[in-house]
């Protein structure tokens, strides 16, 4: 069994919502390493240190569209006494063999161009007349449609410094520098950079497979009619939705009906694509809490083939609101955490918050000071004081105002109030010793967005 204390002792005693936290993050190891197309590790934790293997940009570039000129040569340009220049030829971004230019001439060079020999500056085009004959330009001529154009005389109405519009070699990174730290999530720009010093694959920590099953037989899909007492399925799509949100790969499954048998067949089939395995539902005290009836069965020693099944799972109380049963262990030959939500939406969706969210991120290698949400002090805006339970951390649906520095209470405080939620961007946190917080009080917010 992967949880730290005896199932017993948990069963019988109140757990603090740090406890519990606690008891996750000892469990879940990182994801083995492992190597990746650059596509396929976006949103995956860096494992090892890259550094640059050669300079960006590797060469002297223009920044610009324009002409590549000798400085001493457009000195004192003006509108009324340009600089003539003989245009000697065109330098392309990816040009290999570069004309070099010599006192009295300019060659047209295009934005990612590398500097030709002989040129010390970059005219941009605006500066001149465009090799037209004319006053100033706008644009090129293209090569394609006047290829002609690559020859003449262009005349500079401006002053150029020395190496103006141009783009170094090495002044992005030079060879050798950190280009990406172990331990960086590979986003969009991560990713560019890899490709630009020339990295196809990195090695990296995989995103989690997390696999969320709702349990409920009143549950119908949407999409579909709905018959008395049935009610649409949110919480799995709710969870697959913030899985995907926290960095994992999400597969939803659709609710599984209120039997034993059925759930536990439904988790041994789903082990082979699973990292984490989150049920929503069924973890109370009512007769048909079909997830604790289930996975006690699992606890004690068989599986749904009657093997054993390789690991426990610990149903809880917890001293928060909403969320109070919890359930927490691992399944399967290779210990599969599971985490066990409420079936009620807000108390599934703010456990999710709290401890599955944190446990996705620590698959993904994360340190502990960053699986969870960050967190602010933020100032009460209410009509009235919020009421909250003796000895229970209470979380309330929100909406955070961080230029005021303030937080407004959303909704009520029922588990079932999806629409409130809807509306919320944080969750108000009341400790376990306060009963009522005055508007214009403290508190602390997490921030869900």
């Amino acid at each position: 069994m992967s949880s730290s204390a005896p199932q017993d002792a948990g069963r019988h005693r109140l757990w603090s919502v740090d406890e519990h936290l606690a008891d996750i993050l000892a469990a879940v190891r990182p994801l083995e390493p492992i190597e990746l197309q650059l596509l396929d590790a976006q949103g995956c934790v860096l494992v090892e240190d890259v550094t640059v293997p050669v300079a960006l940009p590797p060469f002297d570039n223009s920044s610009m569209d324009g002409y590549a000129v000798r400085t001493a040569d457009v000195q004192g340009a003006s509108e009324e006494f340009p600089a003539v220049l003989a245009v000697i030829g065109d330098v392309a971004a990816g040009s290999g063999e570069l004309p070099t230019v010599g006192p009295g001439q300019a060659a047209r060079i295009m934005t990612g161009a590398p500097l030709p020999p002989g040129a010390e500056a970059v005219v941009p085009v605006e500066w001149t007349d465009g090799g037209t004959g004319g006053g100033a330009a706008s644009g090129m001529t293209p090569a394609s449609a006047a290829p002609e154009g690559a020859a003449g005389e262009v005349r500079v109405h401006r002053a150029a410094e020395a190496r103006a519009h141009v783009r170094p070699r090495g002044s992005d990174v030079q060879a050798g520098d950190l280009a990406l730290a172990a331990g960086t999530v590979l986003g969009p720009p991560q990713i560019a950079l890899l490709a630009a010093i020339g990295r196809g694959t990195v090695r990296v920590r995989p995103r989690p497979r997390v696999v969320v099953l709702s349990t409920g037989s009143e549950l119908v899909q949407p999409g579909e009619a709905l018959a008395p007492g049935t009610i649409y399925d949110s919480n799995s799509f709710a969870l697959a939705a913030a899985a995907r949100d926290a960095g994992a790969i999400a597969y939803r499954v659709g609710a599984v009906a209120d039997d034993a048998d059925t759930l536990r067949s439904t988790i041994e089939d789903q082990l082979i694509r699973a990292d984490l395995i989150v049920t929503t539902g069924g973890v109370s005290v009512g007769a048909y809490d079909v997830v604790k009836e289930a996975l006690t069965a699992t606890a004690s020693g068989s599986g749904a083939d009657g093997e054993p099944s390789g690991g426990g799972v610990d149903f809880r109380k917890l001293a928060m609101q909403p969320g109070k049963p919890q359930g927490f262990g691992t399944v399967g030959p290779d210990h599969t955490p599971l985490l066990a939500l409420p079936g009620n939406p807000v108390s599934s969706y703010v456990s999710f918050e709290l401890f599955v969210r944190p446990a996705i991120r620590a698959l993904m290698g994360l340190p502990k000071s960053e699986v969870s949400r960050p967190s602010v002090r933020a100032v009460l805006k209410a009509e009235k004081p919020l009421g909250s339970p003796a000895a229970r951390r209470q979380f309330l649906r929100g909406k955070y105002d961080a230029a005021a520095g303030t937080v407004a209470p959303v909704g009520g405080s029922g588990s079932h109030l999806i629409a409130a939620l809807a509306h919320a961007d944080a969750l108000m946190v009341v400790p376990e010793d306060v009963t009522s917080v005055e508007p214009g009080a403290e508190l602390e917010v997490i921030l869900l967005g």
